[in-house]
C-alpha cells in the first residue's frame, strides 16, 4: 500500500476542491476554534463515501493537533488533559468501532445527524455559561468519548466542556488539542485493526492536514478584518445543510 495509489480513483479537479475546502475549513477553525469536522465531511462524503470520512479527519487532525500542542504546550492543563482521556478513552474505542460496522448510508446518518445537532448544541452551551467541576468534566468526558470516536464535527462538545470547567483563551487551545491527539490515537488505531486505514484514506489525510498548516497563518491574517458572528452564521448554514443533504441521501439508499 503506497500514499501515490491512494490518489488513484481521484482526479485532478476533485484533488483540487479537496484541497481548497481543507484549506478553507482550516482557516475557519482558527477563526471559530473548530471547522474542519464539520466541513470536510461535505465536499469527502460525495467523492469516497461515508464510511472513510471519520477516519480521513482522524489521521488529517493529528497533523493539526500536533502543530497546536506544540505552540501552545506551556498554556496546556495536563490535570484536565488526563481527566478527558482517563474518562473518555474506552467509550471512544467503542464509538470508533461501532462506526467500523456502519454501511456506507449508515455513516452517512450518522455523521449527517451529528453536523445538524453540533449547532443548537453550540448555541446553548455558549447561551447558558455552564459551569462544571472536575466530576463534571469527568463525567462529560465519558459521552464526548462515544461522540467523538464515532462521528466527525463533535470538536464543538469538548471546547464546550474545557470553556465550562474554566479554561480560557491559549488554555482551552492547548488542552483540546492534547486531548484530540489522545483520542485520535484511540480512533486511528481501532480504525487500522478494523481494515478501516487504506492508502486512499492516508492520502486524503495527508492532503488535508498539509494544508492545515497555510490555513492557520492566513486565519492569523483575516482574525481582525471579520467579524467572528459573519463567519460562524455561514459555518452554522453550511454545516446544517450538508447535514440535511448526506441525511437525504442515507434515506434514498435504504429505500432503494
Amino acid at each position: 500500500m503506497t500514499i501515490v495509489s491512494g490518489f488513484a480513483d481521484i482526479s485532478l479537479l476533485q484533488l483540487l476542491l479537496v484541497a481548497a475546502m481543507a484549506l478553507f475549513a482550516s482557516i475557519i477553525g482558527g477563526l471559530a476554534g473548530y471547522g474542519t469536522g464539520a466541513l470536510m465531511p461535505l465536499v469527502l462524503v460525495p467523492l469516497v463515501g461515508a464510511e472513510p470520512v471519520v477516519p480521513i479527519i482522524a489521521i488529517s487532525a493529528m497533523l493539526t493537533n500536533a502543530s497546536r500542542a506544540l505552540a501552545y504546550l506551556r498554556y496546556a492543563d495536563r490535570r484536565r488533559v488526563l481527566i478527558v482521556l482517563a474518562c473518555a478513552a474506552l467509550t471512544t474505542a467503542l464509538g470508533a468501532y461501532g462506526y467500523t460496522r456502519l454501511t456506507n448510508a449508515g455513516a452517512a446518518l450518522v455523521i449527517g445527524t451529528m453536523l445538524i445537532l453540533s449547532v443548537p448544541l453550540r448555541r446553548v452551551l455558549r447561551r447558558r455559561a455552564v459551569k462544571i467541576g472536575d466530576a463534571g468534566l469527568a463525567a462529560g468526558s465519558v459521552g464526548y468519548g462515544v461522540l467523538v470516536g464515532g462521528t466527525s464535527g463533535s470538536g464543538v462538545i469538548l471546547l464546550s466542556l474545557l470553556m465550562a470547567a474554566g479554561l480560557e483563551g491559549a488554555a482551552v487551545i492547548a488542552t483540546d488539542a492534547m486531548i484530540s491527539l489522545g483520542t485520535g490515537l484511540i480512533k486511528i488505531s481501532v480504525f487500522g485493526l478494523a481494515g478501516a486505514v487504506t492508502a486512499q484514506v492516508l492520502a486524503l489525510a495527508l492532503l488535508i492536514g498539509g494544508m492545515a498548516v497555510p490555513g492557520a497563518f492566513l486565519a492569523k491574517a483575516f482574525v481582525e478584518r471579520m467579524p467572528v458572528h459573519i463567519h460562524t452564521a455561514i459555518l452554522d448554514a453550511a454545516v446544517i445543510t450538508g447535514g440535511l443533504v448526506m441525511i437525504a441521501a442515507a434515506a434514498r439508499q435504504l429505500m432503494a
